[in-house]
């Protein structure tokens, strides 16, 4: 499949490794594939991010991303369901982070000491590379761009699509920008 993906795509999965790693952690996510999305300049996924009104707010969605790894990954439609019956995610977070230190319920952390070497993807990076490839073949794409990346991100659901919303970034809107709103083409 790396085969086909284009330099934009291959740099974003190259940036994904070196945000996990820069982070101490053990596998790479769908939220360090969002990192490197948005480092991106001059490509097809930058473009539709800039027309979406998302440059210049990187700082915010990376702050989005942290809180939600805060949380241990749980989206805030994860925190809503536990509040229904009745659990308040943020008094956990804060005695588990009182008794264990801040930051005790992120996942993947290599436990303070930086280990260089091949990072594995964690199996909902793998799926959403997957995905990458059927966006492309449904686009009528041969090769595997940036913007498949970050269509196949925004159709999933998790923190990554939820912070992009939340900065006016979804799966519709960006399908207007890239394609001008026909979405895929009819095979």
């Amino acid at each position: 499949m790396f085969e086909r993906f284009t330099k934009d795509a291959r740099a974003v999965v190259t940036g994904a490794v070196e945000h996990c790693e820069g982070a101490g952690e053990k596998r790479v996510d769908e939220a360090h594939l969002l990192l490197a999305l948005l480092d991106r300049e001059g490509s097809r996924a930058s473009f539709a991010l800039t027309s979406l009104g998302l440059s210049g707010r990187r700082d915010a969605v990376a702050s989005d991303l942290a809180e939600a790894r805060r949380r241990g990954g749980l989206s805030r439609a994860d925190a809503e369901a536990l509040a229904g019956i009745g659990i308040d995610l943020a008094e956990i977070v804060s005695r588990v982070e009182e008794a264990h230190g801040e930051g005790a319920l992120v996942a993947g952390r290599a436990g303070g000491v930086r280990r260089l070497g091949r990072r594995p993807f964690t199996p909902g990076a793998r799926d959403l590379l997957a995905a990458s490839l059927r966006t492309a073949a449904a686009h009528g794409d041969r090769h595997i761009g940036d913007e498949h990346l970050l269509l196949a991100l925004t159709a999933r659901p998790g923190v990554p699509a939820e912070v992009l919303a939340d900065h006016g970034v979804t799966h519709e809107a960006l399908e207007r920008v890239l394609w001008g709103g026909g979405g895929a083409k009819a095979g």
